[in-house]
């Protein structure tokens, strides 16, 4: 059986519930649903998609390097958005940022309600190592 270890970093914000910020098993690393807090206020940054979508994905990154990985290796993410109408605004930051080929995989959806007050978008991730 796969090993499984949990992934944590204070360069991203802390796991508020019962999960981890990542875990790794021997090929594969998973990043949790990360939303737009400033690890080091512990708040939501401001309400734009763009400054937002930036942190996500910078939060994403700390927990990647955390385990030895990076942007440069993910093989998916899941994009969840509270209004659809800030697509637009949140790929061109997303495509900034995955810029080299071959792109994740993705999928982009949008839902009701995030879990933090403020918050416009939430990502996760599937990265090898």
């Amino acid at each position: 059986m796969a090993k499984i270890n949990k992934i944590e970093t204070k360069k991203a914000p802390a796991s508020v519930g019962p999960y981890s910020q990542g875990v790794e098993t021997e090929q594969f690393i998973f990043v949790s649903g990360t939303l737009p807090v400033d690890p080091k206020t512990g708040r939501v940054v401001e309400k734009d998609i763009k400054v937002q979508t930036d942190q996500v994905i910078e939060n994403m990154k700390a927990v990647l390097e955390a385990a030895g990985s990076g942007l440069d290796k993910v093989v998916r993410c899941d994009v969840f958005l509270q209004n659809m109408n800030d697509f637009k605004e949140m790929n061109a930051v997303y495509a900034s940022i995955f810029a080299t080929e071959p792109k994740p995989a993705r999928q982009a959806v949008e839902i009701v309600k995030l879990p933090l007050l403020g918050a416009l978008i939430e990502i996760s991730c599937i990265a090898h190592k």
